[in-house]
């Protein structure tokens, strides 16, 4: 495949606000492509900067005859997995979500997506 063949594959980009001692700036990655990442000032600017990433990140794997991870299809995930946890967290976690007036499902995605 060619660098322009996987620029047109839909891999997933994530996008960050940030605000810290550097200022207000955006922060992009590629998920599936480990360490694919930049940052600008707009998300027009950010977009057109990962696009440049992604290009570099491609042509040095193919220029080494590195495997290059194709993008995740949605349809191969369910949105359902099942967890085991200490039973300690499990009340923290049911007694946070039941202050917040929310189940505890609710709460645990609200959990994990601050972490994300």
């Amino acid at each position: 495949m060619l660098v322009k063949e996987y620029m047109e594959l839909p891999y997933t980009r994530i996008i960050k606000e940030m605000n810290d001692e550097s200022g207000h700036y955006y922060y992009g990655s590629v998920l599936e492509l480990d360490g694919c990442q930049s940052t600008a000032d707009t998300v027009d600017e950010l977009m057109k900067s990962l696009d440049e990433a992604m290009e570099g990140y491609i042509e040095v794997k193919l220029e080494h005859n590195y495997p290059i991870p194709l993008p995740q299809q949605d349809d191969s995930y369910s949105g359902k997995f099942v967890l085991r946890l200490p039973k300690t967290l499990h009340k923290r976690l049911s007694i946070e979500a039941s202050n917040e007036g929310v189940s505890l499902n609710q709460w645990a995605c609200y959990k994990l997506s601050q972490q994300a």
